[in-house]
């Protein structure tokens, strides 16, 4: 079954620092409701982001009539299906009810809906969001019979990695021509080293120094690791330094061991660790 995850209601924006324009134009693009396309390598920040922007959009029209759910977040992933993402019959007693899937949802209340890993999912359900998409902003659902107009306040925004894609695993031009574009990368060590300090609970001298490893470790290309090491893996290192974890050990558990199986890669992390973590 396809994860659902749904933005908790809180006084304060989930955290977040911008890496350049991206929070302009995503409120511009909700203004016009276009859709929004985030490209970018795994563990960047993309999911917080649409958590921090749901959050500022939800914020400032708290005046008006507020969608049931600002923020539906969908893992996509081999096996959702377009009735998994639209609804389906169920039984309940000597009753058959419908009961709306998560896109459903977010097109009838008005709120974001954010496909995360769209690639993941199965063609059918790609194909499913292009009429929501374009002027029409419609939502056929052919079990009931039923073509539903998008709530004014709905948006629909997707996420994807291109690094991890193949030929058999990429966005069409038919649906990536749909959506205002967002591309994210990893944060220069400076911005790194702020968000691993807020998020993990570590001293920035420790913070920095995770963020130098994040660093190095993203310029290993030429052993075959294309991406390097996310800026969630460095919090997550961060953390259990915080929690009373030695720093080598910490390193061990959330960044040599967790980000590949190759022992070379494995070795040349290890590496990079042993000369910046004392």
């Amino acid at each position: 079954m396809n994860q659902i995850n749904t933005l908790p209601a809180t006084d304060q924006a989930p955290y977040y620092l911008p890496l350049a324009d991206e929070v302009e134009v995503f409120e511009a693009a909700y203004t016009s409701r276009l859709p929004i396309l985030l490209k970018g390598p795994t563990g960047c920040g993309k999911t917080r982001f649409v958590e921090h922007m749901t959050w500022l959009l939800d914020s400032a029209r708290a005046e008006s009539a507020r969608p049931e759910v600002p923020l539906l977040t969908v893992s996509c992933h081999e096996d959702l299906t377009a009735t998994d993402m639209v609804g389906r019959y169920l039984l309940k007693g000597d009753e058959t009810i419908w009961s709306d899937g998560p896109l459903t949802r977010a097109v009838r209340t008005g709120a974001i809906c954010y496909l995360d890993e769209i690639v993941e999912a199965r063609k059918d359900t790609t194909v499913l969001i292009h009429s929501l998409t374009d002027h029409r902003r419609i939502l056929p659902i052919d079990k009931t019979g039923e073509l539903l107009d998008a709530h004014p306040d709905f948006l629909l925004v997707i996420s994807y990695n291109p690094g991890y894609q193949s030929v058999l695993k990429d966005l069409k031009p038919s649906t990536r021509q749909r959506f205002v574009s967002l591309e994210f990368d990893y944060p220069d060590v400076a911005t790194e080293t702020q968000i691993i300090k807020h998020e993990s609970g570590v001293e920035e001298t420790t913070a920095e120094r995770l963020a130098v490893i994040g660093e190095r470790v993203r310029n290993l290309k030429q052993h075959g690791f294309e991406e390097g090491v996310s800026t969630r893996l460095l919090i997550y290192t961060g953390e259990l330094i915080a929690a009373g974890i030695a720093p080598r050990r910490a390193a061990t558990a959330s960044i040599i061991s967790a980000i590949s199986d190759d022992a070379s890669v494995q070795e040349a992390v290890a590496d990079i660790v042993d000369v910046i973590l004392p």
